[in-house]
């Protein structure tokens, strides 16, 4: 069975911009992974078949494979985990979502398709601005109600 993980990219503001963030990453700190303070308990579940769906601005944008769940450290020595990701995002169908704090399960049957085609990616992304340009206490209320 295959599970997933969906996390807020905390501080993303595009797909674009994770992509350079991560870019960055794979260049001056190999292997890109992600790391987190709890070890998932459904790793056997996560690694090699599932994958972290990325929250950007309030919608499930992307996602990639989780290579590799293992032991790691922060910088000041304590214990974390590290997610091993692979390289390639792959945009999917947007969704909105609530905030959460950390990482969330995310079941294989909840999961958004993946996005085929450029045409499905820019037209989510004009749908997303469109979102954006209503008043702030509009886009909560339709939010609130399940409509965005």
């Amino acid at each position: 069975m295959t599970v997933h993980l969906i996390k807020l990219a905390v501080g993303i503001e595009s797909l674009q911009h994770l992509k350079e963030r991560q870019a960055w990453r794979i260049k001056n700190d190999p292997p890109l992974r992600h790391q987190t303070r709890s070890t998932p308990k459904r790793a056997a579940e996560i690694e090699g078949k599932g994958s972290i769906y990325w929250v950007i601005r309030g919608h499930i944008a992307a996602r990639q494979i989780v290579k590799r769940i293992e032991p790691a450290q922060w910088e000041d020595g304590s214990p974390c985990c590290a997610l091993i990701l692979d390289r390639k995002l792959v945009p999917v169908l947007p969704r909105a979502v609530k905030a959460f704090q950390g990482w969330r399960y995310l079941e294989a049957a909840d999961a958004p398709p993946d996005a085929t085609s450029g045409a499905e990616v820019r037209a989510a992304a004009k749908a997303r601005a469109a979102e954006a340009a209503l008043p702030a206490r509009l886009r909560k209320d339709l939010r609130e109600l399940g409509l965005i």
